[in-house]
């Protein structure tokens, strides 16, 4: 079984470290497949899936970004663009699959951060498209806000959604990359891609500690709530001027 820990934060974002720190970590944590999922900002994981091809890393490289809905945060894999802020989850997820990308909810129903809640969730579900529908849910998350309402996401997946199952660290210090991971047949990211479509995935992993969580926490908060926000809106702008 291969492991994938597909939700992490750098420094080019709101996260603690950087790319080569990150990479670092996940190849002595033994990961297969890794995901740098900055928020609403896809540069991170194109410099990343780089840096790990000149050193012929032994773990794979998928691009992601992690989107902010206006649901709630969304994680978009296995795409070359970015998804834009702000949309609602339905755009957000065709723009996703328009992609060939994979959707992912991270942190299901946390009220500790910003996450799709169950009512959203459910009206994708009795819609009955696929195409419209999430393709995976993060079942283990091992923050106190992603592990605040598992049970129940969990619950909800099992009677509910049926999509496949995903474990990520959302580290935001390179030292807590592969805490949480994702289970699949294969080690290769196509065979993770596979798995996720076939819901033959299993999430795994530990919840943090006190001290793990206060590592850092009021200078990765500055920069998720201040320097961020800040940064994306400015270069937002910048786009729309040269369009």
């Amino acid at each position: 079984m291969g492991r994938a820990d597909l939700q992490l934060h750098s420094d080019l974002g709101d996260g603690l470290s950087s790319i080569e720190e990150i990479l670092d970590s996940a190849e002595k944590a033994g990961l297969d497949v890794i995901a740098l999922t900055d928020h609403d900002d896809i540069r991170g994981a194109f410099e990343l899936r780089e840096l790990a091809a000149r050193r012929s890393s032994p773990v794979e490289i998928v691009t992601g970004v992690e989107v902010t809905t206006r649901s709630g945060h969304l994680l978009a894999l296995w795409i070359e663009d970015e998804i834009p802020m702000f949309c609602s989850l339905a755009h957000a997820l065709a723009r996703i699959h328009q992609a060939g990308g994979i959707a992912i909810v991270p942190h299901p129903l946390s009220y500790l951060t910003f996450s799709i809640g169950e009512g959203a969730l459910r009206q994708l579900a009795a819609l009955g498209d696929n195409a419209k529908m999430v393709d995976a849910i993060e079942l283990r998350n091992p923050s106190y806000a992603g592990r605040v309402r598992a049970s129940r996401a969990l619950w909800l997946n099992t009677h509910v959604l049926r999509v496949a199952e995903t474990g990520s660290s959302d580290a935001h210090h390179a030292a807590l990359v592969g805490t949480c991971w994702t289970e699949f047949p294969g080690s290769k990211a196509g065979e993770l891609r596979s798995a996720l479509q076939a819901h033959a995935t299993r999430a795994d992993g530990r919840g943090w500690t006190l001290r793990e969580h206060l590592d850092g926490a009021a200078k990765q908060q500055w920069r998720s709530m201040v320097r961020d926000p800040v940064k994306r809106a400015r270069r937002t702008m910048t786009r729309s001027r040269k369009k």
